[in-house]
């Protein structure tokens, strides 16, 4: 194969390869929508799918690769004589190194060309490369990048590397990969978009529709307190923000935003629980599954005003000014972790079940 030096290297892309990229793209959007929303829907299936689709379709490509490697592997590579510019070792320190070298390769009855190589070279046989060394190299004919040293030549080439003396090629003559091209980029993008798309599109309604029609209105959005708070639930979470001025330090208040929250649903499990100053979280059991949870009305909330207020003041915090607390069960029995942040720093407590403080973390 003739490379002309200074020549640049063809960025042209195929059509199947413009197509692949647009596959590509709406498998991988395809397989994150489906992770997402079968997570939101709790749809099992779905959640698996997301999982299956990129092992699949990487297996599918693997197999109709087959026959073009099997044609590559046909093409017997060309040999040729390369002076090694530079070399760097890249990897570690045992066995063989990764090295990446720098060479000009002199085809016979073609220009040279600059190309750059990783190679794993023994550590025995690294003091016979180096700068302006000769070496064997071979590449496939119709892809020069792709250039590998010969560790152990034939006789005949071993004699023309001892005596061969080869000028180095200008910078401008170096080979590289073709670059995809910016059509297959927009491509793979739209091909995630698109792919993301179909997912959301086919589970619209289960992903849109809060069920208002299956409950009273009063449930949908119940009122926890005498003033302003808004409370979203959903099959997976339940949120209730509280309005300016509230605190769920305030008496009564934490205990009546957990009621409602199980209004109508006494068994009502959670994953965890999070309650900030205005903002309690909850993320619910998902149905049909066999998740550990614990109930939500069992947590010591009366507790909790006295738990920030032991955080805030023994565990050495410096002007603290905000404050959280994550109740879960996830590893065994149900555990409560006060966290309050200042100035300086943050620092922790834990405590069991029943509020009582087993452990403290100090800040530092």
């Amino acid at each position: 194969m003739t490379i002309s030096t200074g020549a640049a290297p063809s960025t042209h892309t195929t059509a199947g390869a413009l197509f692949r990229g647009l596959l590509s793209g709406g498998v991988a959007g395809a397989s994150l929508a489906a992770l997402v929303v079968g997570a939101v829907v709790e749809s099992v299936p779905l959640f698996i799918t997301g999982w299956v689709l990129p092992v699949v379709y990487g297996l599918l490509l693997f197999l109709a690769g087959i026959p073009r490697r099997l044609r590559e592997a046909a093409v017997e590579p060309s040999t040729a004589l390369a002076k090694i510019e530079s070399l760097e070792a890249v990897g570690g320190e045992s066995g063989d190194v990764p090295v990446r070298f720098d060479l000009t390769v002199e085809p016979d009855g073609a220009a040279a060309f600059r190309v750059t190589a990783t190679d794993g070279i023994n550590l025995v046989d690294l003091p016979d490369y180096r700068p302006g060394g000769i070496v064997v190299v071979q590449y496939p004919p119709q892809r020069p990048w792709r250039v590998r040293i010969v560790k152990r030549p034939t006789p005949q080439w071993k004699e023309r590397a001892a005596g061969a003396a080869i000028d180095s090629a200008p910078e401008t003559a170096v080979v590289t990969e073709p670059p995809e091209g910016c059509a297959h980029g927009f491509l793979v993008f739209l091909g995630i978009l698109l792919g993301a798309a179909v997912v959301i599109a086919l589970f619209r309604t289960e992903l849109f529709d809060d069920d208002t029609t299956a409950r009273p209105a009063s449930t949908a959005r119940p009122a926890v307190s005498a003033t302003s708070s808004t409370t979203v639930v959903t099959s997976a979470s339940g949120t209730v923000t509280l309005g300016p001025g509230q605190s769920f330090l305030d008496p009564g208040e934490l205990r009546q935003a957990v009621d409602g929250l199980t209004e109508g649903k006494e068994d009502r499990q959670a994953l965890t629980v999070v309650v900030q100053e205005r903002v309690l979280s909850v993320v619910f059991v998902p149905t049909g599954t066999q998740a550990p949870g614990f109930d939500l009305r069992s947590l010591p909330y009366e507790r909790f005003p006295a738990l920030v207020k032991d955080a805030r003041t023994t565990l050495g915090v410096h002007a603290p000014q905000s404050w959280q607390i994550t109740a879960t069960g996830l590893t065994g029995p149900v555990t409560l972790k006060v966290t309050v942040t200042g100035s300086t720093g943050s620092a922790s407590l834990d405590a069991d079940a029943t509020g009582k403080v087993v452990h403290r973390y100090p800040a530092r």
